[in-house]
């Protein structure tokens, strides 16, 4: 009489045109992954970064944060997927991407801030002026209006603040008098209307990320999202609520989303799945001409990694990178 294990065999290998596993399923992957492109970190990660959760990149500037992250988008893109990179600081470099194979045809670039910083430039006295100078008012018919103008007291209104802006040189205030009294807080200062404006804080442009990648997330679509807070100071991205990143893994797991965190320290805590400790290596020179870093990346927390725990051991990845001009 035949063993269990023989008639196994034997119906597995009539089977096997037709049904390759007829009686041994395939082991079921409890998360698909995509593979980085650096063979040394795909080892580590047991095949690359997640799809459908968060997972974070953390590590100081020069870390390789962003190589790493390129890397990711160049091997989706090439395989004809949509990848969408918020930038927070304004730090990619397109040239660098297309070098490093990411195609830019099929990468969406939310640069966060570069409205803000085109306001904040101060236009120069006789050269630029302000739109609300140049701009013809409104005809109206009849007195005042026809009723529903302003009263002429109040026409001449702003009139020495206006001026000097102008003419680029300031003038005498002129006298008048009022009948009303004017609150406090409206009054304005000619020192406080000679100060420059205030830079944003950094923490208008997370808030715009933010929103952008919240409408990127529930839109779906997008085979990765990279958010890039490495240019952040870390208090500004601690600011995100846990609520925020709880979310986000909801999302990303239902539109089937890869999205990438460049940090300087850790931040989603519990909602990512995993999270990369880069750390500065070597530098390579040839004939006085960089040629490439050495990177270096241990794995700190890996969330559904098996249902048995692992054996205790240093999860960490060291890789060469080539510049463009040094070659493969």
């Amino acid at each position: 009489m035949q063993s269990a294990s023989a008639l196994r065999l034997q119906i597995e290998s009539a089977l096997a045109s037709r049904i390759p596993a007829a009686l041994t399923p395939a082991p079921r992957l409890l998360r698909p992954v995509a593979p980085t492109g650096i063979a040394a970190l795909d080892k580590q990660l047991e095949g690359g970064l997640p799809v459908g959760a968060i997972s974070e990149l953390a590590g100081p500037e020069c870390s390789g944060r962003t190589s790493v992250a390129l890397a990711f988008v160049a091997r989706l893109t090439q395989a004809a997927k949509v990848c969408a990179w918020v930038d927070v600081a304004d730090a990619l470099d397109p040239v660098s991407a297309a070098a490093a194979g990411v195609d830019l045809a099929r990468l969406l670039w939310v640069r966060c801030g570069v409205e803000q910083d085109r306001e904040q430039q101060m236009p120069l006295p006789g050269f630029a002026l302000p739109e609300q100078y140049l701009a013809a008012p409104p005809i109206k018919k009849g007195l005042h209006g026809g009723g529903f103008g302003p009263h002429p007291r109040t026409e001449t209104r702003g009139l020495e603040h206006a001026i000097p802006e102008f003419l680029g040189h300031r003038c005498a205030e002129p006298q008048r008098r009022e009948t009303m009294r004017t609150p406090a807080a409206a009054v304005r200062s000619p020192a406080r209307e000679a100060r420059p404006a205030r830079r944003k804080k950094p923490w208008d442009r997370m808030d715009q990320a933010l929103r952008a990648t919240d409408l990127l997330l529930q839109a779906g679509g997008f085979s990765a999202i990279v958010l890039d807070m490495g240019g952040i100071a870390p208090e500004y991205a601690r600011r995100v609520p846990l609520a925020t990143w709880f979310r986000w893994r909801a999302a990303a797991e239902r539109t089937q989303t890869s999205l990438v965190l460049l940090t300087q320290e850790g931040c989603a805590q519990s909602s990512a799945e995993v999270l990369l400790r880069l750390t500065p290596g070597t530098v390579h020179e040839e004939a006085t001409t960089l040629s490439g870093i050495e990177g270096c990346a241990m794995v700190d927390r890996r969330r559904f990694a098996g249902t048995k725990k692992p054996p205790q051991r240093v999860q960490e990845a060291r890789w060469t990178s080539r510049t463009a001009w040094a070659g493969r």
